[in-house]
């Protein structure tokens, strides 16, 4: 069998989407995407196939180290997130093949189903408590929610004062049994991070998630130090390596590897196995579509280390269409009471409806995350 073509297709509302097609009419999808970035991604997958095309797809660990290897630069989000969607359709592929789910090819799983987390809030977060008891009516006994909106890097109490009350305020609403993740997404600077996060943990957050930006990871053995709340991070961390150099200092109790930016299910699973050696948590990132989501189920079978999973239906990034627009059997990854089954499809476990992914490809999309700035005008994170 060889591999033939590459196709992709950039599809509403951030995501991009790849085809890998053989000689043999075996086929495998998979979802190569830097948020905000597609088209940049969409690139660098159309020069990876120079590797790809005449070989053989069930050469998996091989084609990814020839993509990995073979082109001397290395990492960053770009080439990792374009092996990353191609890494997923060849696994997809060879499920399909074989017709059996990608777990049963990694090991087989240790779990029947995951539990889920949503979000709720926006980037500004606002309305938390009504939003998080919706979640929690639909059966959700876990959701995220950002914990602030930009703050500079020395800033006042009163940031600190307000992201409190929110906080305060979804716990109200939910009770204290539901599992609340605060993110930082990188806007808190280390002078004001440790402050913020000894003020929520009365609130017994679930985590904090990226309370610092990821080239400031080394002020988390600070920022953490007599906080008992677990600290989470990792969706910005591309390869083992990184990872590596974060388990090793103990700087970390959660790992979020994003399965469309670390390299895909091959390399995802060697950062799951080697935060399992120094006993972290695995909590895969998924803001993105179907594809990312069921490949990281399928990671999440085998990881005994796993314990939740994030989704993004319903997300305020999701506009004009969601995760199951594009499945031809949404039943796949229905969530009930919180939890959703390991899919047990051939390959990644969904059926893409590629009619409606070449008529949405057609509206395409050109999504930027804003940019935010302080009372200053300077530029702040987002």
């Amino acid at each position: 069998m060889k591999i033939t073509r590459l196709k992709t297709w950039q599809v509403p509302p951030r995501w991009l989407f790849l085809k890998i097609e053989t000689d043999e009419g075996c086929y495998g999808w998979g979802e190569p995407v830097v948020e905000g970035r597609a088209a940049t991604v969409e690139a660098a997958v159309h020069e990876l196939s120079d590797y790809l095309v005449g070989q053989d797809p069930r050469h998996i660990e091989h084609l990814w180290n020839v993509m990995y290897r073979a082109g001397f630069y290395r990492g960053g989000p770009i080439l990792m997130s374009a092996i990353a969607g191609i890494d997923q359709a060849l696994w997809d592929l060879k499920g399909r093949e074989l017709g059996v789910p990608v777990h049963q090819l990694l090991g087989g799983p240790v779990r029947d189903k995951m539990r889920m987390y949503a979000w709720t809030g926006g980037d500004r977060p606002s309305d938390v408590g009504t939003g998080a008891r919706a979640l929690v009516d639909q059966g959700f006994t876990a959701f995220k929610m950002n914990g602030t909106p930009e703050m500079q890097i020395v800033d006042s109490h009163k940031k600190i004062d307000d992201a409190v009350a929110r906080v305060a305020e979804a716990r109200e609403a939910v009770g204290p049994d539901v599992g609340i993740g605060i993110d930082f997404h990188g806007r808190v600077h280390r002078p004001m991070a440790k402050a913020l996060i000894r003020e929520l943990e009365q609130f017994h957050p679930m985590f904090i998630e990226e309370p610092v930006a990821p080239e400031h990871l080394p002020a988390l053995k600070h920022i953490a130090e007599g906080i008992a709340t677990p600290i989470a991070t990792g969706e910005r961390l591309h390869t083992r390596f990184q990872f590596r150099d974060l388990l090793a200092d103990g700087m970390v109790d959660i790992i979020q590897p994003d399965i469309s930016h670390c390299g895909g299910i091959s390399e995802g699973l060697k950062i799951a196995t080697l935060a399992s050696a120094y006993d972290v948590a695995l909590a895969p990132h998924c803001p993105l579509g179907p594809l990312t989501l069921a490949a990281s189920l399928q990671l999440d079978a085998v990881c005994h280390n796993a314990f939740i999973q994030e989704q993004s239906m319903g997300i305020h990034y999701n506009k004009d269409n969601d995760v199951l627009d594009y499945l031809t059997d949404k039943s796949a990854l229905e969530i009930k009471d919180g939890f959703c089954a390991i899919p047990q499809g051939p390959g990644l476990g969904v059926e893409i409806d590629e009619a409606f992914v070449e008529e949405r490809a057609k509206v395409g999309h050109r999504w930027r995350n804003p940019v935010w700035q302080h009372e200053d005008g300077s530029v702040a994170e987002w």
